[in-house]
Order: C-alpha cells, then structure tokens, then sequence
C-alpha cells in the first residue's frame, strides 16, 4: 500500500487507456506521454499497461508500507527518498516506511510513478484510467487527495534497471512536432497552411489532458470553419473560427464540428504533452509514409531504452 501524504495538483491514476468506448462518448484516457509512461513500468518490471500515477507540474509526496521500487520517468522533477536525493529514469528500492517525495517540474509538464506490481484499483470498461470529466476509474474517478492509500499488487524482487542516456527525452526548448496533413486540409487556404507549418506556437494556461490550446500565426479558412460533426483522432489539430490551433489529446471528445488542419503523428504527440503554457513549439509536415516510419523507429527506440544493471 502506499499512503498520500500531500498529493499535487494533479496526480491520477493511469494505465494504457481505455479501448472501445469513443462510441459511447468517453475518451480512452490514459497517460499523455506513452513513452515515459511505459518506461516507468518496464524500469519496475511490470507490463507496460500495469497501473501507475501521472503527476502534473509538481508531484506527490507518500509512504511506502512495504518493500518494493519505484521508478521515476517523464518531466524533470526532483525525486527524495526519505529526504535524500535520488535518481530518475532507474529502479529505486524502497523499504516498508519509507517517504517519497516529487518536487515541482525543471522541464516538462508530466511525471510517470510506476510501483512494482502495479496499482490496485478497481477495473472500470476495462481500464484502470482516470477520467476526470466523466468521473470514471481509478480512484473514484478524481485525482488523488491527501489521505488516500492505494493498494499494488505483490510483486517479486525488481532487478535493478536504467533508461540509456541517449533515450531520455530532453523535454526543454523549442520542439519540432510532426504532423500528416488532413483530414480537412483543403478547409484552409495556402497562406493558412502556410502559417501552421511555418510559424511558432505559444503553449496556453487553458491547456489540460483534454487538448493543448496554442497561440500563434492565424491559420486561415477557405471556407469557413465549421464542419459536420464527425470523429477525432488522437492528436487532431482542430482550427475553430479564430484560427488558432488546439490539439486534441487523451481526454478528447469523441466528435466535433471544427475543421482539423492536420494530425500529429502518434511518436510525437508526448512533446505536445511534455511542452509547459508559454514555451514555443513548431510544426513540421511528414506524409504518411514518412509517419510510419518514424513509430516504427520510436518503438525500435523504446525496445532498447531500458538495460538491466548488475545488482
């Protein structure tokens, strides 16, 4: 069991989403950064869609009540055990009282807590995920307050683990994000497109798991911006009548009525989600050819990220 003891901002429960539900209007949740999501539960031994906690912008502090690891991915946040400093992106083994504390994000909006064994809490459509809005899964469909205490599975010894060097995200400056054109691209003029792909775009406050709200070059319609409703996929970029871009990220509608300039590539989406409300990021156009290629590179990525250590 761990323990809550101050809880963040936001800190919820999350697992690798919740499939087959957009139909009836809920999002599949799940973590904002799939790739420091799965980290974090390989670095403990766990299977990738194992349970674990996101932390947003500054994270939890809790007890341990029994032996086990930890591990610590995704935004630059300092990690103390017990006061003392310790290391993200390896395994950190825990002793029964032990204190966990997350401090506030360097770089980065979102940190990945994975627990050896994984969290224990109740299956909801198949997930484990929190949605917010809806109030659904993980514990009691809201984010963690002080108080709670949350049950893991047992698990055995976890062997020590490090991410490589090379394979840790810088989340800092200015990120080049990808994206296919469409599915309404010819709802845009060429000066629009234009400006989406050749401008800087400002990362809003109102920004949340919902979608990424951006500031920047007015990207124009040809004909207007409305559209008959239809369905959004993860990492739309969605153009309402001001012009300015909103991506569409875990907790999105299922449909919507604004035109959608273009798609992030799915490898690409966690700099959306990583980028904090006033840094500047940019977008480049991939074909889809050329988008394929580059998940199939970030899975062969993610396969070597993780190397075991000799205990």
């Amino acid at each position: 069991m761990i323990r809550i003891l101050d809880a963040g901002p936001q800190t919820t429960v999350q697992d690798l989403g919740r499939t087959g539900q957009m139909r009836y209007g809920i999002p599949p949740s799940g973590p904002v950064d799939r790739f420091a999501f799965v980290l974090a539960n390989r670095l403990v031994g766990n299977p990738d869609a194992a349970a674990a906690l996101e932390c947003t912008l500054i994270g939890p502090r809790f007890e341990v009540t029994a032996a086990g690891a930890i591990a610590v991915t995704g935004a630059d946040m300092p990690v103390t055990v017990n006061g003392q400093d310790a290391a993200g992106w390896t395994t950190i083994r825990l002793k029964p009282g032990d204190v966990v504390k997350l401090g506030p994000a360097r770089t980065g909006v979102r940190s990945y807590i994975g627990l050896a064994g994984g969290l224990d809490v109740p299956l909801v459509l198949g997930s484990r995920s929190t949605y917010l809005r809806g109030r659904v899964g993980g514990v009691e469909g809201r984010a963690l307050r002080k108080g709670d205490e949350l049950e893991v599975f047992p698990s055995g010894p976890a062997r020590p683990r490090r991410v490589a060097q090379r394979a840790i995200p810088s989340y800092a400056g200015e990120p080049t994000v990808r994206a296919v054109l469409g599915p309404q691209a010819d709802r845009f003029t060429a000066e629009g497109l234009s400006a989406l792909f050749g401008g800087r775009y400002e990362v809003l406050p109102q920004s949340d798991r919902m979608g990424a709200r951006l500031s920047g070059p007015r990207i124009e319609h040809a004909r207007g911006h409305d559209i008959i409703s239809d369905g959004i996929a993860f990492g739309s970029i969605q153009v309402p009548g001001d012009g300015q871009p909103i991506v569409l990220l875990v907790d999105r509608q299922s449909t919507g009525g604004y035109t959608k300039v273009a798609t992030i590539c799915s490898c690409d989406i966690w700099r959306v989600g990583q980028a904090r409300p006033g840094q500047l990021l940019r977008f480049h156009a991939v074909g889809v050819d050329e988008a394929h290629r580059l998940l199939r590179e970030s899975d062969t990525a993610l396969e070597a990220a993780v190397r075991e250590e000799i205990a």
